[in-house]
């Protein structure tokens, strides 16, 4: 597989690499490009406006929680049939998982992919000594290859110059110069931007002003020639079916897993096409997925339906399972609790002992209250902001069965949240961290399955199976408290 690509890293995070990654997709999509957006790491803000940008889903690479080797592949899935990719890097361009090398970090990625480097430089206090800066970046890794410099935050001709002439002492290409343009930041608020859905046309202009700054301050040229210098990618593309099924049967079909649904039966928790359903929270108050999971659940057999916590007052028509990730229900809490109707189902369905699998935003929905305010009750629990971040890698084994994973299941995760939860797990914990400290976290009751931990379902594609294979299950024998319909 040979796709043009670019890896955009910076010296440190608040560089810019938001600001020039988001630009770029969107001036190369406008001249025609089709173009696939990736980010480094965890982040489920970013790669919204990535799609904004581009028409297409932002994709994830985390070589934490997927293992590095599944970044090239999940790279070729979502980049097939691409003119160009860009990748936005996390942090700076070296910084991975705490203690741990450069796993995670944006320089392995961009090694695994073969990719080269643009280094997105802050110049707002600096002239000469940018060329020091860019070639220690350079340097540091002989396996990392840098390609050029954008300057961000220029303020003027002369301060240009200035760095043009270091940086040209140095033998490393300028391939763009940016000003300072306040006007295009984007808002962001305790835990980073805010999500597109919840500023869609806002963002829309953000993102066309960004394109329109890029377009100006870069030389697009020079920088699509530097992405077609990326050699080929050996790997085999990742396949959800291939990653659920990957022992083909003599026909060329692939076996089902042992733990696979069958789906020849109709019942009314199926879609007309027999396959189980699955609603998936989305709107503005859960904007955090990652695109793969719905990919797993539909190759498992599952009918993946959205809904609108903040909009819609019943589960979608039939459904049997119901998937609710993250977000900031927090920003949302008066409309969530106002949606009676919609919380009463959801503590039906889940007191029916339907599966539910709920991640960080997902958790605190289930909980009794949030910052004062009534949610679905479905977990004895009281949630509340808080003053203390609580970030980082984690890895977990799950420590009780449930919809979502057998004891013993090892995952790497990431939480990223200011609330708390009391108490911070049930008698049934979700999981049991391992590093970086020893903890229990999380609520397994009856088909429930909620924690505070982000996990990537590419890295333990049974996850999905079994989910999928719980919604069957109660699609068999239907939850009565479920068939409420929306029209």
């Amino acid at each position: 597989m040979n796709i043009p690509r670019l890896v955009i890293a910076a010296p440190s995070s608040g560089s810019g690499k938001t600001t020039v990654a988001t630009g770029l997709m969107a001036a190369f999509s406008e001249r025609g490009l089709a173009v696939s957006p990736h980010k480094a790491g965890p982040d489920y803000i970013d790669p919204g406006y990535h799609a904004l940008a581009t028409g297409r889903p932002g994709r994830n690479l985390d070589a934490f929680m997927c293992g590095p080797e599944l970044v090239a592949p999940l790279f070729a899935h979502g980049a097939a049939g691409c003119d160009l990719a860009v990748v936005e890097g996390v942090m700076g361009l070296y910084d991975g998982a705490a203690g741990r090398g450069e796993l995670a970090s944006t320089a392995q990625v961009a090694k695994l992919l073969r990719a080269p480097v643009v280094l997105v430089v802050d110049a707002s206090s600096q002239s000469r000594s940018v060329a020091a800066l860019v070639h220690g970046f350079a340097s540091f890794d002989p396996q990392v290859r840098l390609g050029g410099v954008i300057l961000n935050k220029v303020g003027s001709d002369r301060h240009e110059a200035m760095l043009r002439e270091a940086l040209e002492e140095a033998g490393m290409p300028v391939l763009g110069v940016l000003r300072r343009a306040p006007q295009v930041a984007a808002p962001s608020r305790h835990l980073g931007l805010v999500p597109v859905a919840e500023r869609r046309a806002d963002a829309l202009a953000a993102v066309s002003a960004l394109a329109d700054q890029v377009r100006a301050g870069c030389d697009l040229e020079a920088l699509l020639a530097l992405a077609r210098t990326a050699p080929a990618l050996s790997c085999e593309a990742w396949s959800p079916e291939r990653a659920l099924f990957p022992h083909p049967a003599p026909s060329g079909r692939h076996q089902p897993h042992p733990a696979s649904p069958a789906f020849e039966a109709r019942g009314p928790g199926r879609s007309p096409g027999g396959r189980p359903v699955v609603a998936v929270a989305g709107g503005a108050a859960f904007t955090f997925s990652y695109a793969e999971h719905a990919e797993l659940l539909t190759a498992a057999g599952a009918e993946v339906v959205p809904f609108d916590p903040l909009r819609d007052e019943a589960l979608p028509r039939g459904t049997t399972g119901l998937v609710i990730g993250g977000g900031f229900p927090e920003v949302y809490a008066p409309e969530l609790s106002a949606n009676e109707p919609l919380r009463r189902a959801v503590a039906d369905f889940a007191a029916a002992g339907g599966p539910v699998a709920a991640e960080c935003a997902g958790l605190l929905y289930l909980a009794r209250s949030l910052d004062g305010k009534p949610m679905c009750g479905v977990l004895d629990a009281d949630a509340r902001m808080s003053e203390r971040l609580t970030l980082g890698y984690r890895e977990a084994v799950a420590v009780s069965d449930s919809a979502l994973a057998a004891t013993g299941t090892r995952l790497r995760g990431h939480e990223f949240h200011r609330t708390v939860i009391e108490p911070g797990s049930g008698a049934a914990p979700a999981w049991g961290f391992t590093r970086p400290e020893r903890r229990v976290e999380g609520f397994v009751q009856q088909g429930v399955h909620a924690s505070y931990l982000h996990t990537h379902w590419a890295a333990e594609p049974s996850v999905a199976l079994r989910f999928t294979g719980a919604a069957a299950a109660t699609a068999a024998a239907p939850v009565t408290a479920v068939v409420a319909t929306r029209p």
